[in-house]
């Protein structure tokens, strides 16, 4: 059974874009405030009143503001300040956002560079390669793919979106788990286990951390069928000024479209190539 992605067959004149709008359109026929939750509308109400010049705030103001009880406030803000959104000014008592707010919008403004800087790029290799390409990247020792340019042959691979996938099967996973300390992959590893998606999943972490230092040597990685049948994929590493690697650019082939001299000739370069390209874009020299 695919979980990374579907080899999909086009019945349609439909766009998968166009596809995408429709399914999203059904979704809002339902009111989405019907899931929300108070609480946590509550805590963001409290992180949206440290805007402008507002940079610190105590309980009784933001208890004024959002007419909310004092004691609620306090809960909601132990809360925050556990996840370092929210620090408190010892000296005088009062809060102001914490840390963690700025790393996100890093993260935020690194992937939207990421993606930004790509898609072009991404248009040129399924152009030249007709194989569907996208973009992953690491969270929390998974992968996630969050860009794509589809494929125009009638069967073609469709990555999900969104989705974590593990890194021990994906060729992107193999590329991004160079980021991680060998010890701290071995533990993680050990810790959640190499399930097996395929016959031809690797589940010695020896062999993956092998696979994962060979990947530094070539600038690229292969999943042979380890996550879905019928599907290969190769991938390379995305590089920014700081030399670290911030993603991973992939394509996936259906296996019938696949040889080695097609591999080795055609696609690894093309694939390298495009990454290489995207790094440079993002200031890796």
């Amino acid at each position: 059974m695919a979980i990374t992605a579907r080899l999909l067959p086009r019945t349609s004149n439909l766009t998968f874009s166009q596809i995408k709008e429709i399914e999203r359109a059904k979704m809002d026929k339902k009111n989405k405030t019907d899931y929300c939750i108070k609480s946590v509308e509550h805590a963001l109400d409290i992180l949206e009143q440290f805007q402008g010049s507002e940079t610190e705030l105590g309980i009784s103001e933001l208890s004024k503001r959002l007419n909310l009880h004092k004691n609620k406030i306090f809960r909601l803000l132990a809360t925050l300040v556990s996840h370092n959104y929210i620090e408190q000014n010892e000296t005088m008592g009062n809060y102001c956002l914490g840390a963690k707010n700025l790393q996100l919008g890093l993260d935020f403004s690194k992937n939207m560079g990421l993606l930004q800087q790509a898609k072009p790029v991404q248009e040129v290799l399924v152009r030249k390669c007709t194989e569907t390409s996208y973009i992953s990247v690491l969270k929390n020792f998974q992968t996630v793919n969050v860009s794509m340019v589809e494929s125009d042959h009638s069967l073609r691979v469709v990555p999900q979106i969104g989705v974590k996938l593990p890194l021990h099967c994906t060729a992107a996973g193999k590329v991004l788990a160079i980021n991680i300390n060998e010890e701290n992959l071995r533990n993680h590893f050990q810790l959640n286990g190499l399930k097996k998606y395929t016959d031809q999943t690797i589940d010695n972490p020896d062999t993956i951390c092998k696979l994962i230092r060979n990947t530094v040597k070539t600038g690229y990685a292969i999943d042979n069928e380890e996550l879905d049948e019928g599907v290969k994929s190769i991938g390379a590493p995305i590089r920014d000024y700081t030399r670290q690697i911030i993603g991973a650019l992939s394509i996936s082939v259906p296996t019938m479209r696949l040889t080695s001299k097609r591999t080795d000739l055609d696609l690894v370069p093309l694939v390298m190539a495009a990454a290489n390209e995207i790094s440079f874009k993002l200031g890796f020299l």
